[in-house]
């Protein structure tokens, strides 16, 4: 039976309570602090009845996962956050490593570090549980680049899962979590798993801006591997400042209904208020609420109004007062010909447009947010508004590449980000 919205809400808020004052409770005994460095958001797997493939295996067992992921902020130490958040059964790891990454798959020499728990080499997490590894010293730059190696001996089903790395995972057959090199036959993912967070030790307090979003934010059309996501752009100019940049994006996120994740408007406990220091929220949603009625995602759902779209953003602006957070919005960028000529085509017509228009006008002239980043301005064909300018879009005409991404972490008046 499907958990009722209210239920799930109070679950994640008392979840993050819990992880808030655990690591509060650290600070007020210690001279430095631990502050997010990275995270993915975690999604429910879905089944394969869905349009999208999830491209997961049905289980794990007797298999190393090798991970990468960059980090926004460098620190004295270390600590990974494992998940089995959307597990339904214990989540059993023997072995768990962190390292430096030197190409692929393989880890640079002399880096390799095992990770404990509780001082013990392996952890059980129960169903839904993340857990934060012991701190492991490993002293890491601003950017630094990490790999998390864990060996699984049990079958175990994909948990803790996000769909879009932009990042390529590793798979291997044995034990292989603290070698080197895996071996070349190892398979490759495109998504993660079990690791949901790296924490570093900082000697000052935790100071944390999280990007609330849908593939725009996740980055989809990046170059995988490249750490060219707006988000990762964003990290590069605060580098030197010891400001966090988490990207909570998830491909297929919506504001107002559970989409390839949860609502957004769930997700703000556990993704955004629940990170150590988090000053600033930068939120980019809309777009799926407005293309997934309708077409092959959810062709029986009714569209979304722009007063159903407003209220959303409304409460979430609310939201983040409420806690003290920093309140920024992004405009939604064109998406004429999003997805066309492909299977998933059907998020653009002209009154989904019309919708768009008056989200972005009211996003723009409300005052609700603290600040504006008019996406929509940069991201637009000046000849055809309605559309991506070319040389800023990835080729699908509904997310930016490389260069798209880096000018939207151009837009951020970095003062205005972090001002008080």
């Amino acid at each position: 039976m499907p958990i009722p919205l209210a239920l799930r809400w109070l679950q994640a808020g008392l979840a993050s309570l819990a992880w808030s004052v655990a690591l509060a409770a650290h600070a007020a005994a210690s001279t430095t602090w631990w502050s997010p460095s990275w995270m993915a958001s975690t999604q429910p797997v879905w089944g394969s009845d869905f349009i999208l493939p999830s491209g997961l295996p049905p289980h794990l067992e007797q298999q190393t996962l090798r991970q990468l992921a960059r980090l926004s902020i460098g620190g004295s130490r270390l600590r990974v956050v494992l998940s089995n958040e959307g597990g339904s059964a214990p989540l059993h790891i023997a072995a768990a490593w962190v390292a430096r990454p030197a190409q692929g798959a393989a880890i640079a020499p002399g880096s390799t570090r095992r990770l404990r728990f509780g001082g013990q080499d392996h952890v059980t997490l129960p169903p839904g549980a993340r857990l934060a590894s012991d701190p492991v010293d490993l002293p890491l730059p601003d950017l630094a680049r990490v790999a998390v190696s864990v060996y699984l001996p049990q079958a175990s089903a994909p948990a803790g899962f996000h769909f879009d790395a932009r990042e390529t995972a590793y798979l291997a057959q044995g034990d292989h979590s603290g070698a080197a090199a895996l071996p070349a036959n190892a398979k490759q993912l495109n998504s993660r798993l079990y690791v949901s967070a790296v924490l570093v030790e900082t000697a000052q307090p935790p100071a944390t801006v999280v990007a609330l979003g849908d593939s725009l934010t996740d980055g989809n059309g990046a170059t995988p591997g490249a750490d060219t996501r707006w988000p990762d752009a964003l990290a590069q100019r605060l580098a030197g400042r010891g400001v966090a940049v988490l990207n909570a994006g998830i491909s297929g996120g919506r504001l107002l209904k559970d989409g390839m994740g949860r609502s957004a408007l769930e997700r703000l406990g556990r993704d955004v208020f629940a990170q150590p220091g988090v000053r600033a929220l930068v939120v980019l949603l809309g777009v799926n609420d407005l293309g997934w009625p309708g077409g092959p995602f959810a062709p029986h759902e009714r569209p979304a109004s722009a007063d159903d779209i407003i209220q959303g953003l409304r409460l979430l602006a609310q939201q983040a007062q409420a806690h003290n957070v920093r309140a920024i919005a992004g405009t939604i960028a064109p998406l004429e010909d999003a997805l066309a000529g492909t299977p998933l085509q059907g998020h653009y017509s002209a009154d989904k447009e019309r919708v768009r228009q008056a989200v972005n006008q009211w996003i723009r002239g409300s005052g609700a947010f603290d600040a504006v980043l008019d996406f929509d301005l940069r991201l637009r064909d000046p000849a055809r508004p309605s559309r991506l300018l070319p040389a800023l879009d990835s080729g699908d005409h509904l997310h930016p590449g490389d260069a798209g991404y880096k000018a939207m972490a151009d837009l951020v008046d970095l003062e205005q980000l972090l001002a008080r």
